[in-house]
């Protein structure tokens, strides 16, 4: 008589045996799994600067600890013998396929991290198949790491600045290099109060980190010769002299001179953001592209109804990671009213996701796929590529495994009924 044929063993399970499995060989995962274990690695390894940016948020940072918050106030609710051996994972959005509700958050400056910046975290994401989400402020231009992505999915996030024809570049770009969808970001028309930042007087943009899609973009580039420059120090700092380092490093890389790149800086700061955007404006976003079209940043039940009545495509509800609003509200505490006031459109939550049964709660909420943010980018600054597949390894595993226990057989079937 032959065997019954066992189900596959599932993401879940096939990674947590490895890591049990190399375990008996002495060998650890390159980063801590535990969220909390790889926040402190991270804060080790990094300098002062870097770490400020990548982990601080907004004023006294009680958003950030309310994005927390809610994730640990909600309870999930197992139900028992359901025979959920085997789980379906994937998700359909926009007429596209992913093995898991998860895509990578847009995260600017990335160089921050580590060396190779965007393209290893495009070579990781491209391993899974995981959607990487491309920032406006990314440290690799948008078409290099989706060369290196082939066939892999990507989507463009969109600061919409006040040079409009920067803005309708960055779109066609976007398009051309293979995006599946534009991210607008709503919640940034202003750069919030960011103490750790402020503390430590560092904005990476004034050094010419983060600025490789304007760097390479012909609209912005056309701009610089006339910008006006403040007059030299005649004794410049050692401070100054590091960031003419940083500039002209910069420039070398994008084939700009020192000149240049100090307009680069300053016509940035003055121009990417937009804080007079409306409605209105929307109208000629749609007419720029015909990819679909996301809100990120919405939080409020008639932000989400306005944009279903303004043909929007979908919504990302977010806080910025809690970069913007110091005591905001948490983002999955809004995520139900907004998934009811959205309607059909689809939603995906931001901000505050560390573990596979974050992303269920989400689920279980009504959000159709969430974005991991800041573990991904400790995973980079701790070991690059192979980092940053490990983070996403295991946030995969994590909701694998706890569809199971929860007897659930589909990311699709996560609903109130999974919930305390």
């Amino acid at each position: 008589m032959s065997q019954p044929k066992l189900p596959a063993p599932g993401p879940g399970r096939s990674r947590q045996t490895q890591i049990f499995v190399d375990g008996l060989g002495g060998a650890r995962p390159l980063v801590p799994v535990d969220p909390g274990r790889l926040e402190k690695a991270v804060r080790r390894k990094l300098d002062a600067p870097a770490y400020a940016y990548l982990a601080g948020g907004a004023g006294t940072e009680r958003t950030m600890r309310a994005n927390l918050d809610a994730f640990a106030d909600v309870k999930l609710l197992p139900r028992r013998l359901r025979g959920s051996a085997s789980r379906d994972l994937s998700v359909d959005l926009f007429g596209h396929s992913y093995p898991a509700p998860v895509l990578l958050a847009p995260l600017g400056v990335l160089e921050l991290a580590h060396a190779q910046a965007d393209l290893a975290v495009g070579r990781a994401a491209a391993s899974l198949s995981v959607p990487f989400v491309f920032s406006s402020q990314a440290s690799e231009p948008m078409e290099q790491v989706a060369s290196i992505m082939g066939d892999a999915p990507r989507w463009f996030q969109l600061y919409w600045g006040t040079d409009e024809e920067v803005t309708r570049s960055f779109v066609r770009r976007a398009g051309a290099c293979g995006a599946q969808a534009i991210v607008l970001t709503l919640d940034t028309t202003l750069l919030g109060w960011r103490p750790r930042d402020l503390d430590l007087g560092n904005l990476p943009f004034l050094r010419g980190q983060g600025l490789a899609q304007y760097l390479t973009d012909l609209h912005f580039r056309s701009r610089l010769d006339s910008v006006q420059l403040p007059a030299a120090t005649p004794r410049p700092s050692p401070a100054l002299l590091r960031t003419a380092a940083s500039l002209a490093a910069h420039g070398r890389k994008f084939g700009l001179s020192l000149g240049q790149m100090r307009a680069a800086a300053a016509h940035f700061t003055a121009s990417y953001t937009r804080p007079d955007l409306q409605w209105d404006d929307l109208s000629r976003l749609r007419g720029w592209t015909d990819l679909p079209i996301l809100l990120k940043g919405v939080l409020h039940p008639d932000d989400a109804r306005e944009a279903a009545r303004r043909g929007m495509d979908g919504i990302v509800v977010s806080n910025h990671g809690g970069r913007q609003i110091d005591g905001e509200v948490g983002s999955l505490t809004a995520l139900p009213r907004v998934v009811e006031a959205a309607g059909e459109l689809p939603v995906l939550l931001d901000s505050g996701i560390r573990s596979g049964p974050d992303v269920a709660k989400a689920l279980a909420l009504g959000a159709r796929a969430v974005l991991l943010g800041r573990p991904y980018a400790y995973g980079l600054a701790l070991a690059g590529e192979a980092g940053v597949t490990e983070v996403i390894r295991n946030v995969v595993a994590e909701f694998d495994l706890t569809l199971g226990l929860l007897g659930a057989h589909s990311a699709r079937e996560l609903g109130p009924e999974f919930l305390a």
